[in-house]
């Protein structure tokens, strides 16, 4: 099994030795009680904990303590404390494991890939709604780039007088479709005739790798939707349409975050393809699984967590799957929700391959 260490982060100042059991029982009771209640924690709420059992004015002390240390932190002079960034990091650093999925989630993950069909690019959409679903977050999939998959097949459909479908099925199972204009009319007939052309140029061929001089077809009409399909074919290819990513639950951002501005933000950045594909990968390339409040870099994502899996295909990533949440999110079930989606996928693009 291909695996990360969820413990690992850079520069996050969780030292393990920094804090006794009690106190480390008293900050995972804190971050505990308040994902699920939102509510700033007091001390008689900590009382029965497993591995406390003293006095609410000790449990005071102690959480005034983690409050200068900086893993806590007090809204309000009579309110209880609520986590830090660094505080969720400790809480993250030191879960026993990813935790499981309950018995409804994990029969909905297995229902959903044991009907998993159709084109690749629907099925990795669906899959960002069934992560949303799972875990109420915003979920984030990025899929695998076509740029050296091979033609299996290409087709020319009339869209119009001047306008044509390019549709290209790849060895991976992919299927690609590109829209042409036409500088002239073009009937079906000669739309058949490019289609042809274009498969005998380019069937066998990675996307990234179809040459662009071709033999004439003997009709200058007919060359000219080669060429136009050939430059599609090529679009198609480029690294710029390399990375596909399929966002699923953006409304829950909405319902987690009292402040307008805070929501816009967040919204803003998950239009943006290419910043959201960038996270993801970053949070990967620096061996981590979660990255909290700034750790992650983006700024107007500061108020948010980010939970990110790879999908293995065939012992390689070929692509990831990712969470967005308020830094409240609840970890445990987030890191299982995008573990065992994760590795659902990667068997499903495996077993798509030829």
């Amino acid at each position: 099994m291909n695996t990360i260490d969820d413990s690992r982060h850079e520069g996050a100042g969780a030292d393990p030795l920094a804090l006794d059991g009690r106190k480390s029982a008293i900050l995972n009771a804190v971050v505990t009680e308040y994902i699920g209640s939102a509510q700033p924690v007091g001390s008689q709420h900590l009382m029965d904990t497993p591995g406390v059992n003293v006095s609410s004015a000790t449990i005071r002390a102690d959480m005034a303590t983690l409050e200068r240390e900086g893993y806590l932190a007090q809204p309000h002079t009579s309110a209880g404390r609520i986590p830090t960034d660094k505080g969720y990091r400790f809480f993250v650093d030191h879960l026993v494991g990813p935790g499981a999925l309950d018995p409804v989630g994990r029969q909905q993950v297995r229902q959903f890939f044991d009907q998993a069909h159709g084109e690749i690019e629907s099925m990795l959409e669906r899959t960002s709604g069934l992560l949303s679903d799972l875990t109420d977050c915003t979920a984030m999939v990025v899929g695998p780039s076509h740029e050296s998959a091979t033609v299996r097949s290409v087709q020319l459909v009339g869209l119009g007088p001047r306008l044509a479908l390019l549709v290209v099925v790849l060895a991976d199972g992919a299927v690609q479709k590109q829209s042409i204009d036409l500088a002239e009319d073009v009937d079906d007939e000669r739309l058949a005739d490019a289609a042809r052309h274009l498969a005998a140029h380019s069937l066998g061929r990675a996307l990234s790798q179809i040459d662009t001089s071709l033999d004439s077809t003997g009709d200058p009409l007919t060359d000219a939707v080669v060429v136009a399909g050939i430059e599609g074919l090529r679009r198609l290819g480029s690294a710029e349409a390399g990375d596909q990513l399929f966002v699923g639950g953006s409304s829950h951002m909405a319902a987690a975050f009292d402040a307008v501005e805070t929501v816009r933000s967040v919204l803003t950045i998950l239009e943006q393809q290419l910043v959201v594909v960038t996270l993801l990968r970053d949070v990967l390339d620096r061996g981590l699984s979660v990255a909290i409040g700034t750790e992650h870099g983006v700024e107007p994502l500061a108020s948010c967590a980010v939970v990110v899996m790879p999908v293995w295909v065939d012992g390689e990533i070929t692509g990831t799957v990712g969470l967005l949440g308020p830094t409240r999110m609840n970890y445990p079930q987030a890191l299982a929700a995008a573990r065992v989606v994760g590795n659902r996928l990667g068997q499903t693009l495996s077993e798509a391959r030829p």
